[in-house]
């Protein structure tokens, strides 16, 4: 239930028309910060250029002691980043403004909520804990009718933090009127699952325990740390990729057919998935593993060891490689093995899920060859597919030879982060992240950090550069992985 102050600042309930849309105000929460520089801002400046959100206000806030200058600068740099021009870019810019506040304290809350005109949309670019503050804040004084609240991933530290988060924004707003932001969900990539899945016979009859040996969501980059100690070193990469991305994407893979793309039928399918997600054989010991890199040298830069970063605790035991094993115990996946895997200061990029296929009952006797079963890859980044298959290869015909099929996706009008703003300032909720399946995807991670911190899974090391730690957990002893 949506609780309104009892002095509700008065301009931000009068909503007036500009052009055939209301009048909003973007009001950016940790604007100073490392988010707003190099993916918010300029996915928003790819938006206004497209001439969406005429009358959008921009204003910042952050601790630091900035004017409006300095701030407009950074709008302007920003935007410039992604080619963002043009007269509606250009008035964004001209009319942001920056208030410094600290967000944690009711009296600058207040302050902030008096100074913005029309709709508000409110974006928390903040840590976990300064969010979980500030929204209670917030509950205290109460919101103007229909805000809507915009909140970057983590969603809580744990299952126990979420579900107190959760219950705080019901106390706000309304659950659709709450966006909780995952950029793997940009529109091109739900799009491109849900079009290749659904609008394609001959893929969606064989996406089925009966026909897939195994799927593997893979993220793994040559970035290191990038100076993301402050955050990093209490995530690592379990938290900070596989228990938010990786999982999203493995509930689109999975899911079922929603009857519509309506936020409602499509976020109500992905949430059935999760709730029947847990650890392989329940067992986070067996079916995990976390590794963290050495110095070497990745994509032709020479990187220190994690442990020698500034700012890191070499005693956290804080992993930049986590790889899990997933059972999805549904009708249609049931004993199919999930892999999800993510890892910095790899040897190269690959972002990538990878449905591989059961070998054919039996290949006549005579074709020989036959090495690789067939595999269907979805990529991310390129937005790409590609069909590994056995044809005849050339010179003797009865000799097999895989070749790769591949197609581009069509690119995306905007930037993951300019599809999920436009959602938020439209009152989509389609891109975001439910609740109740924030709740869900800590609940089938929290084993795995459990026997983790117990010290049953060994933190391993491999060197920046490297494919990662040795083989990977879906080479297990013939037979091991029939249990699930």
């Amino acid at each position: 239930m949506t609780t309104s102050p009892p002095s509700a600042p008065g301009p931000v309930a009068d909503l007036p028309v500009a052009g055939d849309r209301v009048s909003q105000t973007l009001l950016l929460l940790g604007g100073t910060g490392d988010l707003a520089a190099r993916l918010l801002l300029p996915g928003l400046g790819r938006l206004v250029a497209t001439g969406a959100q005429p009358g959008l206000t921009l204003i910042g806030s952050g601790t630091e002691g900035w004017d409006n200058e300095r701030w407009r600068r950074r709008v302007a740099d920003a935007f410039a980043t992604v080619g963002a021009g043009g007269p509606r870019a250009t008035e964004v810019v001209r009319t942001s403004r920056y208030i410094s506040a600290d967000v944690t304290s009711e009296e600058d809350l207040r302050r902030l909520l008096a100074d913005c005109r029309g709709r508000l949309v409110i974006f928390f670019a903040l840590p976990p804990m300064i969010t979980a503050k500030a929204t209670a804040a917030l509950a205290r004084i109460g919101l103007p009718p229909g805000t809507r609240l915009m909140l970057e991933k983590p969603f809580g530290t744990n299952a126990i933090t979420a579900r107190s988060l959760n219950g705080i924004l019901a106390r706000l707003v309304p659950e659709d009127q709450v966006h909780r932001i995952d950029h793997f969900l940009g529109k091109s990539t739900v799009m491109n699952i849900l079009g290749l899945r659904f609008a394609n016979r001959i893929f969606e009859p064989v996406l089925n325990s009966t026909h897939v040996a195994c799927v593997d969501v893979v993220f793994d980059e040559t970035l290191g740390l990038e100076g993301r100690a402050g955050y990093y070193d209490g995530a690592g990469a379990l938290v900070d990729m596989v228990q938010s991305h990786l999982l999203q994407v493995l509930a689109l893979i999975a899911m079922d057919a929603p009857p519509t793309l309506d936020a409602r039928d499509l976020r109500g399918r992905k949430a059935q998935v999760l709730r029947a997600t847990r650890v392989w054989d329940d067992n986070p010991a067996r079916w995990s593993r976390r590794a963290r890199y050495t110095a070497g040298e990745a994509a032709g830069r020479r990187l220190p060891a994690y442990a020698d970063e500034p700012g890191i605790d070499p005693n956290r035991g804080t992993e930049t490689l986590a790889e899990v094993v997933l059972a999805v115990d549904t009708w249609r996946w049931a004993g199919v093995p999930f892999r999800l895997r993510s890892g910095k200061a790899l040897a190269g990029e690959r972002e990538e899920a990878v449905v591989t296929f059961k070998q054919p009952p039996r290949v006549p006797t005579g074709l020989t060859g036959y090495e690789q079963p067939d595999r269907l890859r979805i990529g991310f980044e390129p937005d790409r597919l590609s069909l590994d298959v056995n044809i005849n290869g050339p010179g003797n015909p009865l000799e097999l030879d895989q070749v790769n099929l591949a197609a581009d996706f069509g690119p995306g009008e905007l930037p993951p982060y300019g599809e999920v703003l436009r959602g938020a300032l439209e009152g989509d909720p389609a891109l975001s992240v439910r609740g109740d399946t924030v709740e869900d995807s800590w609940r089938i991670v929290e084993p795995v950090l459990e026997a983790w911190r117990a010290g049953a899974v060994p933190l391993q090391e491999y060197a920046a550069g490297s494919h990662g730690p040795g083989d990977s957990l879906l080479t297990p002893a013939p037979g091991e992985m029939r249990r699930h």
